[in-house]
């Protein structure tokens, strides 16, 4: 009988993967991972360099939160001669992975908020536009090799700790308090979901 259980992924996930579509089933990759992360399998896997480690077509979601920004956009080949580009690699990565009509769901700091520069290790600067590199019938991103297939559902500022949960309606006082961030200029973080299609 084939297995009907749905499946996330959260990448850069930590101790605690995060599960915003509430699937049945929850996974991980991090760099390091931890030896107890909830119950759930978290794989040891540097996205910059390596592939995602499951198999095509494995996931109904997967999940990136506070974790794009990490990943590098350029760096050289193994022997220097050349350059490759990591945060293409991995958004391809994404779409391998996510069957046909999966979702992306990522939040990350955005230009122009100082979140978004002031770790030190964040070395990819994301905009409300870098979206339409990967979405669309003609995603900028080509040019560079990207070869995923997303439409986006939602690209939006959002209040970090009001986007956890991907099946959410904002309540009123998350409402307001996203209308007072913007109208302070306090809004740090922008949501991406993207639906995965896959040519036929």
């Amino acid at each position: 009988m084939p297995n009907t259980k749905t499946r996330h992924l959260d990448l850069g996930c930590g101790p605690v993967p995060r599960n915003p579509y509430r699937r049945d089933e929850l996974y991980g990759v991090d760099i390091a991972p931890q030896q107890d992360a909830g119950g759930c399998q978290v794989l040891r896997g540097n996205l910059t360099m390596e592939a995602i480690p499951f198999e095509t077509d494995s996931f109904d979601s997967v999940s990136a939160f506070d974790f794009l920004e990490h990943v590098p956009r350029v760096l050289p080949t193994a022997n220097g001669r050349g350059t490759r580009f990591p945060f293409i690699e991995l958004m391809n990565e994404i779409s391998r992975v996510l069957r046909p009509g999966g979702l992306l769901y990522a939040l990350t700091p955005c230009y122009p908020s100082r979140e978004a520069f002031q770790d030190p290790t964040h070395v990819n600067i994301i905009t409300d536009r870098t979206h339409l590199y990967f979405t669309g019938a003609s995603p900028l991103g080509r040019m560079y090799g990207f070869d995923g297939h997303f439409t986006a559902r939602r690209v939006e500022w959002m209040v970090s700790r009001d986007a956890h949960d991907a099946s959410a309606v904002l309540t009123l006082h998350q409402r307001w308090r996203r209308f007072n961030y913007r109208r302070k200029g306090q809004l740090s973080h922008l949501l991406w979901e993207f639906v995965c299609s896959k040519p036929g």
